[in-house]
Order: structure tokens, then C-alpha cells, then sequence
């Protein structure tokens, strides 16, 4: 996965400190919408800097796409997975509504905790690996 960046400073002869703006569904097209209220942040993170890229250039850089889509899934796919398991499975064992929505919710929130302590783990390692690919 390719986006833009820019080099925010830089760490050692390797690393540099690159910002990311943040992705969204709605595009931040305000002008048209101003819904959300919600301005571009940006993601700070380290990344190889084979380029020799200079605090201030926009720059192309790359990240590991299975790694993101493993995150994607975690984060988006588990909680409702095992919300929708939890009302299935407690359909079929018990005629109780309550109990099908009390078993779903803490299936939603084991797949939260999942997310939760997957991120914690991540940034533990260092997070996602950038690669600085060419000035922009």
C-alpha cells in the first residue's frame, strides 16, 4: 500500500519520522458536506529512509499490504464475527432474546479486547513498517 507522506525530522542515519494524513470513508470533502467536523489528522510513524530524504519533502511511501489487511480485519470484522456467532449460536441453544443479546454483546466486546490488545501488541513491535520509496 502506497500513500503520501511528509518527513516530519529525521531519527538516525536510517529512520526518518514521516507524518500520514489520516484516511476516512467521507474523503473530508467539507466544502461539500460539513457533517462530521472532523479535520485531516495525521499518523506520526518511523520509517526507512533508504532516499536520504530531508525534513519538509513529500515523499511516496510504502507499507507491508497483508500486514494492513490483517489489521482491517481484526479491528472491523472480528467484533461483528463474534456478535453475530454469539446471537446465532445462543439462538439455537436457548429461546431467550436477553440471553441471545447479552451473549452477542460480549461477543462484540471480546472482538473490541481482541482489536485493543492486537494494537497494544503492534505498537509494542513498533508498529507498521514504512519504506520511503521517492520524493513525491
Amino acid at each position: 500500500m502506497t500513500q503520501i507522506a511528509t518527513v516530519e525530522r529525521i531519527i538516525d542515519s536510517n529512520y526518518a519520522e514521516i507524518s500520514v494524513p489520516r484516511k476516512s470513508a467521507c474523503g473530508h470533502d467539507c466544502e461539500e458536506c460539513a457533517g462530521c467536523g472532523v479535520s485531516g489528522a495525521s499518523v506520526h510513524a518511523k520509517a526507512s529512509n533508504p532516499i536520504d530524504a530531508r525534513p519538509g519533502q513529500k515523499v511516496v511511501v510504502e507499507s507491508d499490504t497483508k500486514k494492513m489487511l490483517r489489521i482491517v480485519a481484526l479491528v472491523y470484522l472480528t467484533p461483528v464475527v463474534l456478535f453475530l456467532l454469539g446471537y446465532l449460536l445462543t439462538a439455537f441453544l436457548s429461546d431467550s432474546v436477553g440471553m441471545q443479546y447479552f451473549v452477542a454483546i460480549l461477543g462484540f466486546a471480546a472482538g473490541i479486547a481482541a482489536a485493543i490488545a492486537y494494537d497494544r501488541r503492534l505498537r509494542a513491535r513498533g508498529g507498521l513498517s514504512f519504506t520511503i520509496r521517492r520524493l513525491f
